[in-house]
């Protein structure tokens, strides 16, 4: 499986120990598996946003090999990141398939497996909106994922993007659902436009970390803002696995999350239309 990593502060804000530096940065997740011959060496991609638009770059090898992941993590100054590191499972390795996908303000990034994704691919180009349809560049179920997310926010862009989000996940695991009752889809999702980070937790490892108050890094022992006194700092976290040794919490299981304008991460359930999860 692939590695999520997402951050979102209340000011801009390095995450370069986040991605390279800490016990379990998000490059040494990137050589998970090794051992078993898996390691994820498929392709990487860091988003940051500067002037409300996302920045990308992304390359098809492993961010463990050479020096390029290690310098894009040292410019990523910004208060939304998106990185991925890739183990492909559904479309081959190549430039076209590589995390983070962007559109416009969107960026988004896919950890886990569509099953039946051939049967279920008809039924996703069928919902979306020809633009979509017309400027899908790979063969992810990935990029599918957020073309069809994108097609139903533009059916109705004053719809709230978590429940959105949550139609759109609800649809592809129903479809999977009629191929093979018993499929196991796994979509634990990252999405954003810079200024809302959303996501979800569908049959994949993630973990969530709320920071309050500026603090000096237990990797560095620098703080990695440029802060103004007078301001309050809130930070939120998400990562496939905890990355320092902080209190990091599981994110509940079947459930999509926002991080909201006070910096805090809010859940609901997929599927059921109950009240939201509370954060620990």
């Amino acid at each position: 499986m692939c590695r999520l990593y997402g951050f979102r502060a209340s000011e801009p804000t390095k995450v370069e120990c986040s991605l390279v530096h800490a016990q379990n940065a998000l490059m040494a997740q990137s050589r998970a598996d090794m051992t078993e011959g898996r390691p994820h060496g498929h392709g990487w991609g860091v988003v940051t946003y500067a002037d409300e638009l996302p920045r990308v770059e992304r390359q098809a090898w492993a961010a463990y090999q050479g020096e390029h992941f290690r310098r894009v993590a040292a410019r990523a100054y910004s208060d939304t990141v998106l990185a991925h590191v890739r183990r492909a499972t559904v479309g081959s390795p190549g430039i076209e398939n590589t995390h983070p996908f962007v559109h416009g303000r969107w960026a988004f990034a896919h950890n886990g497996t569509v099953r039946n994704f051939e049967q279920v691919r008809m039924r996703m180009l069928e919902a979306m909106s020809p633009l979509h349809r017309d400027e899908i560049d790979g063969t992810t179920d990935s990029e599918h994922i957020f073309r069809l997310l994108l097609s139903l926010h533009d059916q109705d862009p004053g719809r709230p993007l978590i429940q959105t989000l949550r139609l759109c996940l609800r649809l592809v695991i129903d479809w999977s659902r009629e191929v093979e009752p018993k499929a196991k889809t796994s979509l634990n999702v990252l999405w954003t436009d810079g200024e809302q980070l959303l996501g979800s937790k569908w049959h994949r490892s993630l973990w969530y970390l709320e920071r309050e108050g500026v603090h000096e890094c237990e990797i560095c022992g620098l703080p990695h803002v440029h802060h103004h006194r007078d301001a309050a700092y809130r930070a939120v976290e998400v990562a496939s696995e905890p990355i320092t040794d902080e209190r990091w919490l599981q994110v509940p299981d079947g459930t999509v999350y926002t991080v909201d304008p006070d910096m805090r991460i809010r859940f609901e359930l997929i599927e059921e239309e109950t009240a939201p999860a509370a954060a620990s």
